[in-house]
């Protein structure tokens, strides 16, 4: 069994220490300054990361010589004291950048909804793992959807927005273990919907819908029936509900500074010192790096502070500055073997709870670096999600390490049938 724990997959763990070094060195970079320039000064953002990269290290030693069934055996226990320490965090949680997601712990703070995306992946590829799956069951449905929203509902009550939208990431693993494809094509159709109601009259909008529900009957169906004339009526009257609710969410349920970003994303405001400030000087950074960038700890608009949350959020504009084009292309090149790599070592398990967990992680971490770059570069909404194992923080680089290194620990078993 020792001999067996030591057969890890190299590479994935080769990707993670990249990504986790060179994130410290941008850290370092981002928050340097002549009286913070010694490396070990644990007052610094950069020294603060050290501390949380060699507890990082260690949790993932300590994975990867636990007995991997643990994981699938406390799996609903894992979830169900993450999720205690979310109904916590709404009645203890300190108030930080709007939101009431950290918990003080006097020498640190924690961010339990970190945390709850492995639980999470943990009590869905248990029960996806124990179960026949039939999705023409409303059980399969109900219990699977349950799992995802009950953490989904209490990070959005924390006022953690974009760390809620993330659990949206467990529809692709669902989708794998046979979930029908019309739920992403739902999930598109509504957020096209939402901001075309957002961008055009809604009456206009209307007569759209329904001529596209009439050519749906006339051109595309060969025979039509009853069933289809009611079916294409319910959908229709489905999205013009859709639609007239737009403006009841975008204005009584998201928060001010969110309607704010939406708006200058979608071109209807034009804020470059209040919500568009963020991006608008992070996209001049980028653009500032060139082909090649300035060179390392020579990023002048990093060093005149212009990008608020350089070290967190929007770590890669220090990137784009410092490094250029060739230094934020090889990161996301980094980004991208490690996606697919995940994806592979998930079809080559022979236990079904560590494919759909394995394709847990790697869904979670392309939400993140979709999200995080897109926000970055101005392609979507700001709503403050990390860059994985590269942005400083010390509750998200711990968990998103012990979310990669359980399956790392699961690959070493994968002739075991767990």
């Amino acid at each position: 069994m020792y001999q067996e724990r030591l057969k890890i997959d190299w590479l994935a763990l080769g990707l993670w220490a990249f990504l986790v070094l060179f994130g410290w060195m941008n850290i370092y970079s981002s928050t340097y300054s002549e009286s913070s320039a010694a490396v070990f000064d644990f007052s610094t953002f950069h020294g603060k990361q050290l501390i949380w990269m060699a507890a990082a290290a260690v949790m993932a030693i300590v994975i990867l010589f636990t007995e991997p069934r643990f994981f699938s055996n406390t799996a609903y226990v894992i979830y169900g004291v993450v999720m205690v320490l979310l109904v916590l965090t709404l009645f203890i949680a300190i108030t930080s950048h709007g939101g009431k997601s950290w918990i003080d712990l006097g020498a640190f703070r924690l961010q339990p909804s970190e945390f709850a995306k492995f639980a999470t992946s943990l009590a869905l590829a248990k029960y996806m793992s124990a179960i026949d799956v039939d999705w023409g069951q409303m059980r399969t449905k109900v219990v699977a959807l349950a799992i995802i929203g009950i953490p989904a509902v209490l990070v959005f009550l924390q006022h953690d927005t974009g760390s809620a939208l993330v659990f949206a990431a467990f529809v692709f693993p669902l989708f794998r273990e046979g979930l029908s494809g019309g739920i992403l094509i739902v999930g598109v159709a509504a957020i096209a919907l939402f901001v075309l109601a957002l961008l055009v009259n809604k009456y206009i909008l209307l007569g759209i819908l329904v001529l596209l529900a009439a050519g749906y009957l006339f051109l595309w169906l060969n025979k039509r029936t009853s069933r289809d004339w009611w079916r294409t009526a319910a959908v229709l009257v489905c999205c013009v509900a859709f639609v007239f609710s737009v403006d009841f969410v975008f204005n009584h349920v998201l928060e001010a500074h969110q309607r704010e970003r939406i708006d200058v994303l979608l071109g209807k405001s034009d804020d470059l010192q209040g919500s568009g400030y963020n991006v608008n000087q992070s996209k001049i950074a980028i653009g500032s790096g060139g082909l090649v960038g300035k060179g390392y700890l020579n990023g002048t608009l990093t060093k005149a502070d212009f990008v608020p949350e350089q070290h967190t959020d929007f770590i890669f504009c220090t990137v784009g500055e410092e490094w250029g084009w060739l230094g934020s292309t090889v990161l996301l090149v980094v980004y991208i073997m490690l996606l697919y790599h995940l994806i592979v070592m998930a079809e080559r398990q022979r236990s079904r709870f560590a494919r759909f967990y394995g394709y847990c992680v790697a869904s979670i971490l392309f939400i993140h670096l979709f999200v995080n770059i897109g926000m970055v570069i101005g392609l979507v909404p700001v709503i403050g999600i990390p860059l994985p194992f590269f942005s400083y923080g010390g509750s998200s680089l711990l968990a998103f390490t012990i979310l990669l290194f359980i399956f790392i620990r699961q690959d070493a078993s994968k002739n075991q049938l767990l």
